[in-house]
Parts: structure tokens; sequence; C-alpha cells
């Protein structure tokens, strides 16, 4: 299990200068722009804007903070003012981004399509977790899992180790081959993200 704390984590500047991101973690590791098979992170959104097209990747959009945001893709708005439930668009799609009521700080899922799924979930209390290796020729569930604390006190209890307290947006990334099942208690509420790839490299845990 590796711990990401978000202290630490380089802001990279939007090109049209309506926010920041945060790499919270890539596969593969160390990976670009034009070689990752999946990428998650945080970005601070501080004004209404374009998004930039990225075709070839699957976008999963979760507001973790603010009061929301207006989406309109490809002609079709949505308002997105429940926190942390996902949304899915094209990332070649035609984006806009309104802000309803000051900044917002979302939570980004990018997957390579061809390359990676994955899910999102909102999780609150008590939830056990643990990536699967991959049956022959099909994915039998999530090789890795990336756990994100949003809001309150998250704590996570592995047999025999230490207690691991996650403050606000720190992540805990989990994956085969050695990953073992993790207990995650929250009194808030944590993003719980199932990560696949269908490339031969597979991130560490």
């Amino acid at each position: 299990m590796r711990i990401l704390r978000a202290a630490g984590r380089p802001a990279m500047p939007w090109s049209n200068g309506g926010g920041v991101t945060r790499e919270v973690a890539v596969h593969p590791p160390g990976a670009g722009w034009d070689t990752f098979a999946w990428r998650v992170s945080l970005a601070d959104v501080t004004r209404d804007g374009p998004y930039s097209p990225l075709p070839g990747v699957r976008r999963i959009l979760t507001v973790a903070d603010g009061a929301g945001l207006e989406l309109t893709v490809d002609g079709t708005t949505r308002r997105l003012t429940d926190r942390c439930r996902p949304f899915a668009f094209p990332g070649g799609a035609e984006t806009g981004s309104r802000l309803l009521d000051g900044p917002v700080v979302n939570l980004n899922v990018m997957l390579r399509e061809g390359r990676a799924a994955a899910t999102v979930e909102r999780v609150r209390g008590r939830r056990v977790v643990e990536p699967v290796r991959r049956s022959v020729g099909g994915a039998e569930g999530p090789e890795a899992v990336l756990l994100v604390a949003v809001e309150g006190d998250t704590r996570l209890r592995r047999a025999g180790e230490p207690e691991v307290r996650l403050a606000r947006f720190d992540a805990a990334l989990l994956a085969v081959p050695d990953a073992a099942p993790v207990e995650m208690c929250t009194d808030g509420t944590a993003a719980l993200i199932g990560l696949s790839a269908t490339d031969p490299a597979r991130p560490e845990g």
C-alpha cells in the first residue's frame, strides 16, 4: 500500500489560466500525457472556460469541494451539484465549464480508451477493499484501488500493520500482486476508485 499525501503535490497551471492540476497517481508510474493508461488528479478550478480536448481519453469527473459546476458536453448541459457523484464523458468532446458559486475542486479520472477501465464510488462508513488478479482472458475486477479522502476523518487498517490516517485529499493506492485487504473507516466521505489496465505493466502496491 502506497500512501500519497496531498502536501507537496506540485501544481501544474492550466494553459488557459482557469486553474491548476495536482496529479495523485498515474499508470504506468511516471507516465506522461502521451503514455498513461490511467491518471487520477485533483484540479482547483477558479473560473469558467473550455476544457482542452483529449481525443482517445475517457474522463470521469467528480466534484470534491465547492458548490458545483455546469458542464456543457457537445451541446448538452449537465449541472453537477451533488458532491462526490461521478460524471463520465468523452475527453474528445467539445466541453465547457461554468462555476455555479465560486471555485471548486474536481477529482478527475482519465482513461486511455482501449487500455484502461475504472469505476468511481463515494463511500461512507466502513468498507473492506482489495484489488484482484485478472483471470486468463479477462478482468475479474480492479487490479488497483485508489482511496481518496474527501471529507472528514479516514482511517485505514491492515492486519499486522499500524493504523494509517488520511487527511483531506490524501490517498492510498493498493495494487496486485502484493496488496492485502485493507479496512477503511470514514466519518465523512471518501472516493473509491477501481482501476484496471490492459497493458502488461502494472502499478506497484
